[in-house]
C-alpha cells in the first residue's frame, strides 16, 4: 500500500512539474514589445506601427505583438534612439534626419531636391539595394540598435503666417529645421537662418514668434494642428520626410532565428505597403486643410530652390562619408 501511494505521489509530482514547465514555456513564447514614435497615431507612423503589429501577430501565431506609444510618450526621437540603444525600448520609428544624431551619414536623405517626384520617392524607399545600403551604413556606425526597414511620409513643405512662392521669399527667414548639417547648408543657400529645436516645441515657437516658419509633411502639419499658429502652407516639396524602423540590439539578440524572421518580415511589410498609403494620406490631408480654411500655396516656383540646392548635394554627401555618396548615387539611378 505504501508502495502504491509512493508511485501515485511521484506521478502527481511529475505531472505538476510538467504543467508548470508547459505554462512557463507558453508564457515565454507570448511577448509584447514597446513600439515608440513621436507623432500622433493618426499619421503614417501610426499606420506603420499597425502594419507591423498585424504582420507580427500573423507570423507568430499571436505570440508576438506590440504596445504602441505615440505622441512622444517615450521621448522625442533623439531621446528614444538613446533609450533604444540602452535596451529600454524595443522598437521605434524615427526620421532619417534625426537618425543622423547617431548615424551622421543618414543625413543624405535630407538633401534637398534629390527626389524627382512622389513616384520616384516611393520607388527609392522600396528599393532593396537602397534599403540594404542604408542598413549597412547603420550597422557599421551605430552600436546597440539596427535598422530593419525604411518608409516615407511624403515630401516636406514650409508653413508660416505668410506664403513663399519663390526662393527669394525665404531671405532673412528664421526657420525651424531638423538636426542635420544638410538643413543648415541648404537653407543658408536660400538666405534663411536655421533653428534646431525638438519637434514638441515647434507649435509654441511659431505662436510666440521665436521662429517665423517650420517645415514638415502635410499630414504632420495637420495632425499636430500647427495650422492654428501658421495658417499658410507653401508646397515647396524641398525634401523627403523619410523614416527608419529600428530595433534594439538587446531585443533582437533575444530572438531565435525563426523569431528574427518574423520580426524582419513584419518590418519589410512596412516598406512594401506604407509609402503609397502615406502619400495618399498627404493628398487627403491637404484637402482637409483647405476645408479648415488653411491657404495651400501650390504655385511655388521651385526652379530657384533647385538651382541653389544642387551644387551642395555632392559636396555634402562627400562630407558625410562614403556610405552617403553611395546612397545618393543609388537614389539618382532609380528610374
Amino acid at each position: 500500500m505504501k508502495l502504491v501511494r509512493r508511485h501515485v505521489l511521484a506521478a502527481t509530482t511529475a505531472l505538476a512539474a510538467l504543467v508548470a514547465l508547459t505554462a512557463g514555456d507558453a508564457s515565454a513564447q507570448n511577448r509584447k514589445f514597446t513600439f515608440g514614435y513621436d507623432q500622433p497615431r493618426t499619421t503614417a507612423y501610426g499606420i506603420a506601427a499597425d502594419v507591423f503589429d498585424a504582420k507580427l501577430k500573423e507570423l507568430s501565431g499571436g505570440r508576438f505583438s506590440v504596445d504602441q506609444f505615440p505622441g512622444a510618450q517615450l521621448g522625442q526621437e533623439p531621446v528614444m534612439l538613446q533609450k533604444l540603444r540602452a535596451g529600454d525600448i524595443d522598437f521605434i520609428i524615427t526620421s532619417t534626419a534625426n537618425a543622423s544624431t547617431v548615424a551622421p551619414q543618414s543625413g543624405v536623405f535630407s538633401l534637398h531636391y534629390i527626389f524627382r517626384d512622389e513616384d520616384h520617392l516611393a520607388k527609392v524607399l522600396a528599393d532593396p539595394g537602397i534599403v540594404k545600403a542604408y542598413r549597412e551604413m547603420v550597422a557599421e556606425t551605430v552600436q546597440g540598435a539596427h535598422v530593419m526597414a525604411l518608409m516615407t511620409m511624403g515630401l516636406r513643405n514650409i508653413y508660416s503666417k505668410r506664403e513663399f512662392t519663390k526662393v527669394d521669399d525665404l531671405k532673412g527667414l528664421k526657420i525651424r529645421v531638423q538636426a542635420t548639417k544638410t538643413e543648415d547648408v541648404h537653407f543658408a543657400a536660400y538666405g534663411s537662418q536655421t533653428v534646431r529645436m525638438p519637434f514638441g516645441e515647434v507649435y509654441t515657437s511659431l505662436q510666440t514668434g521665436v521662429i517665423g516658419a517650420a517645415e514638415n509633411g502635410v499630414n504632420v502639419y495637420l495632425s499636430n494642428k500647427h495650422y492654428e499658429v501658421a495658417p499658410i502652407l507653401s508646397m515647396t516639396e524641398h525634401e523627403a520626410n523619410n523614416n527608419a524602423i529600428w530595433v534594439s540590439s538587446k531585443t533582437w539578440n533575444s530572438f531565435s532565428d525563426q523569431e528574427k524572421g518574423w520580426v524582419q518580415a513584419a518590418a519589410d511589410e512596412i516598406g512594401k505597403t506604407v509609402p503609397r498609403r502615406a502619400l495618399q494620406l498627404e493628398k487627403e490631408s491637404a484637402e482637409r486643410l483647405k476645408k479648415l480654411g488653411v491657404k495651400v500655396v501650390e504655385n511655388v516656383d521651385k526652379s530657384g530652390f533647385m538651382k541653389a540646392a544642387q551644387p551642395a548635394q555632392d559636396e555634402l554627401a562627400k562630407e558625410l562619408g562614403p556610405h552617403a555618396v553611395k546612397i545618393l548615387e543609388l537614389v539618382r539611378n532609380v528610374k
